[in-house]
Formats: C-alpha cells, sequence, structure tokens
C-alpha cells in the first residue's frame, strides 16, 4: 500500500463501502472533486491500481481542523496499514482540536475514530443536506 496526494482520479476510481454509498454520486462531479482535492490537505490510500480510500484534513481556523475519509469496499485487509498512516499523520498536525463527524449508526466508522484517540462530543440533528444526523468527535491537545 502507498499513501500519495489525492487527485481527482482517485475519487474517480474509489469504489465505496456501502455505508458510504451516498457519497458515490457527489465524489465523481467535476467540481466536486476539484474542490474536495484543494480543499487542505488530502491524501490517497492506494493498492496496485486499486484506490482504498481517500481522505484529508481541512483547517477551519487556526488551531481548528476537521478530517474526513472515504473508504473502498475493498479496504478491509489495508485497514491496519491505513490506519497507522492516519495515526502518523494526526501525530504532526499542528492544530490543537481537530474534528471529526461519524453517520449515526455507522459503528464500524465511530469505531475507527474512536482508535485514533478522538472523543465523542454529542450528537448533530439534522446535520447532514439529506437530513441525517451525525455524531461529534474530537482529539483536542
Amino acid at each position: 500500500m502507498r499513501v500519495e496526494k489525492l487527485r481527482a482520479w482517485h475519487l474517480e476510481a474509489l469504489e465505496l463501502q456501502p455505508s458510504q454509498a451516498m457519497f458515490g454520486t457527489s465524489i465523481k462531479q467535476p467540481d466536486y472533486q476539484r474542490m474536495i482535492v484543494n480543499a487542505g490537505q488530502a491524501f490517497a490510500a492506494v493498492s496496485g491500481d486499486t484506490v482504498l480510500g481517500c481522505g484529508g484534513m481541512t483547517e477551519l481556523w487556526e488551531n481548528r481542523a476537521q478530517i474526513w475519509a472515504l473508504v473502498s469496499k475493498d479496504a478491509g485487509p489495508h485497514m491496519v496499514g491505513i490506519h497507522r498512516a492516519v495515526e502518523g499523520f494526526l501525530k504532526q498536525a499542528p492544530q490543537r482540536r481537530i474534528e471529526a463527524y461519524v453517520l449515526v449508526g455507522f459503528s464500524a466508522g465511530s469505531r475507527w475514530i474512536r482508535r485514533l484517540g478522538f472523543k465523542h462530543e454529542g450528537t448533530m440533528r439534522a446535520y447532514s443536506p439529506e437530513g441525517d444526523d451525525y455524531e461529534l468527535y474530537a482529539r483536542v491537545r
């Protein structure tokens, strides 16, 4: 597995896990791809020609950032390596507060974000454009 700077083709090639399938149409749109590639630090995990996941961090203001991840249906066997890469990235991040948002009921996402050292802070009602509720997690130094 290798980690590389995110490019639009990574998003185009990404076959999302079922729990994130709702983002499939958005990530295939050229305007959305340009926005997400340029919205901060962003990376892709790749094995051979398979995109295992895309993720990044956007600074909201000084000392506060938001992380995001889109994970492939094929990422399972590579999750230890992906986890270690994300952990290393977070250790070098200078922000005092880093936030993550996880769809309510997405237990695998909640487990992973907790393993990365994030603490649950609450539920954000009707957070998504579709009106879905999300859990707010934060990692504070």
